[in-house]
């Protein structure tokens, strides 16, 4: 038989009392452990439900409304308010513009949503306009470029070939 322990009474004490330390230690992060989990538990069990419609908040003053969501939708900002299913149809009926990626329109089985929106949160600036604006025509046969000819390339030095 393979004995490893020591012979004397003293070092076999000392062992009992070493290992006996190190058991509460482990019982003591075991409780520790099992704490934290039935804590995360209740904490999991008590969440409040998602809202089902969430709108996102424009910034500013009055924080106006700047579109709408399902609320599982993670593409909506942080600044949002839950509501009612009947808000989100009267938003989106209003022209508020419905989320692209979850569609609330679709999933409150709203048909016909107009193509504009029928209230502009903001004015567009008048300089944007002029940006966005597509390139206007030549004004008439005199605006036309013509061909293109080659331009000499340095008149004051002689090219490589020896003609001018």
């Amino acid at each position: 038989m393979f004995d490893d322990l020591p012979p004397d009474l003293g070092r076999l004490h000392t062992l009992r009392v070493w290992h006996t330390l190190w058991l509460q230690r482990i019982d003591d992060k075991i409780a520790a452990i099992q704490a934290r989990e039935a804590e995360q538990e209740r904490g999991r069990r008590r969440r409040p439900e998602p809202p089902q419609w969430i709108v996102e908040l424009g910034i500013g003053s009055g924080r106006p409304p700047s579109e709408v969501h399902t609320g599982d939708c993670h593409i909506a900002g942080r600044r949002r308010r839950a509501i009612t299913r009947d808000e989100a149809r009267t938003l989106l009926a209003s022209g508020l513009r419905a989320c692209s990626h979850c569609r609330p329109d679709t999933a409150l089985d709203i048909v016909d949503l107009p193509k504009c929106p029928s209230r502009r949160l903001r004015p567009r600036p008048r300089h944007l306009d002029r940006l966005c604006a597509p390139p206007s025509p030549p004004r008439g046969p005199d605006r036309h470029p013509g061909p293109l000819r080659p331009r000499p390339r340095f008149p004051s030095r002689p090219s490589p070939t020896g003609h001018p």
